[in-house]
């Protein structure tokens, strides 16, 4: 049904636009990307990344996949850390990007709800990254360092 959109694209340089209604329709398309990103391996998925112009994106969280419909961040907590990154839009990109510890969320879930998230470590850096891409940002752009992934496996070769 959907395919993963790789970079150079141009609709994962645009900002998404807001859900009307959260409906069936908008269950599927979540359901699907939970498949697309479980395929890839990923960690989290916006639907820009599957072609859609809408402010969805999913994030995994312990052995569960949340979902977040029209997320805003209301608050960023603690001093930004340099953390890695990579993205299934980027194949064999990683970089170093700095982030926030903690950020406080609202949105809609898979019913149109509106709820609130406190959310740190790991699961705030992928919040992070995810609404980057819902607003046309990729982490390459705001990343310290890049590196591919040859160059990772060349290291740790000489590492041992």
């Amino acid at each position: 049904m959907f395919d993963l959109i790789t970079y150079p694209n141009d609709i994962l340089k645009q900002k998404t636009k807001d859900v009307k209604k959260v409906d069936k329709d908008i269950r599927k398309i979540v359901n699907e990307m939970k498949k697309i990103m479980k395929r890839n391996n990923g960690v989290g998925l916006a639907a820009n990344q599957i072609g859609l112009d809408i402010s969805i994106f999913i994030a995994e969280s312990g052995n569960k996949i949340l979902t977040f419909i029209n997320p805003k961040i209301l608050k960023f907590e603690g001093e930004k850390v340099l953390l890695e990154e990579g993205c299934l839009s980027l194949p064999n990109i990683w970089g170093k990007i700095k982030r926030y510890p903690k950020v406080e969320v609202e949105y809609l879930d898979l019913f149109g709800k509106k709820k609130k998230i406190k959310a740190q470590g790991f699961l705030a850096q992928i919040i992070q990254h995810e609404i980057d891409h819902l607003n046309g940002i990729l982490f390459a752009e705001k990343a310290e360092k890049l590196y591919k992934i040859e160059e990772i496996d060349k290291q740790e070769a000489l590492n041992k």
